[in-house]
């Protein structure tokens, strides 16, 4: 399948320097593919790592930039985690969570649906192009091939104005993110939000749930909670205590974009 001009053309120098660790093969089969069903050209650097996934800056052969998340390894600790997530939620219900392979698969898929779907419903999230086994190709949110900073990174820099609007800022896209994408995210905080050229960005959406999830109430709860926390305890912002955020989240008033929603 790789044999050939096609593999000594994909098996370039940025892609085995940036691979910091032994994928195995299944992996590295399906980032090679990743590259030709885009266009990639090579893989610049790494985003961000952590212990299940890593996120890479690409470059395709137009000199778009993208950011590719590869899922690396499920550990024990990681398959018990995001079970949670999973089970209960209609649209990953045949999923067999005792597979390893089908379960990060699987994590994956919601990971990049969740994306599309809050897309389409005008949550500012990077814009999802493709998943493929266990990676997912998206819109690369930065400048100058540095990846936007989190809310977290840059918490001492924030200027109390800055701050205020961020707060509303990030309230919103969380109502957009329940009254138009009809989720919940599940891991709502300043880590999960990148900051550049005045916008919040949303980011880490793979255990986002469907409403009719059986937890979804109490992961909307704590993740009010979590703005609250941020901007009111830490930032210091005059916000309403984190019930009355609640209530202004489930009231929906906002206008959604009449797009049909991904299901």
């Amino acid at each position: 399948m790789l044999g050939g001009r096609r593999y000594k053309r994909l098996k370039d120098k940025d892609l085995f320097e940036t691979v910091e660790e032994v994928w195995d093969r299944q992996t590295l089969l399906a980032a090679y593919e990743v590259m030709r069903r885009l266009r990639l050209d090579r893989f610049a650097g790494v985003l961000s790592a952590g212990k299940e996934a890593r996120v890479y800056r690409a470059i395709g052969r137009d000199g778009r930039e993208y950011a590719v998340k590869i899922y690396l390894t499920v550990t024990a600790e990681f398959r018990k985690s995001i079970q949670k997530y999973l089970l209960g939620d209609p649209r990953f219900e045949n999923v067999d969570t005792s597979n390893t392979k089908k379960l990060f698969f699987a994590w994956a898929r919601k990971e990049f649906r969740n994306l599309k779907r809050m897309y389409e419903a005008g949550v500012r999230v990077p814009q999802p192009y493709l998943v493929y086994q266990n990676i997912i190709v998206m819109e690369f949110i930065g400048r100058d091939g540095l990846r936007a900073p989190t809310l977290h990174e840059i918490r001492h820099e924030i200027e109390p104005d800055e701050a205020e609007q961020l707060a509303w800022e990030a309230l919103e896209q969380y109502t957009r993110i329940y009254c138009c994408a009809r989720l919940v995210h599940a891991d709502y905080s300043e880590y999960n939000l990148m900051y550049i050229d005045g916008k919040l960005y949303v980011i880490d959406v793979a255990q986002a749930v469907a409403l009719k999830h059986p937890n979804a109430e109490d992961f909307l709860r704590h993740d009010v909670e979590n703005i609250y926390r941020f901007f009111a305890k830490q930032l210091g912002v005059e916000l309403p205590e984190p019930e009355e955020l609640l209530e202004r989240v489930k009231a929906c008033r906002i206008q959604c974009p009449e797009k049909k929603r991904s299901e």
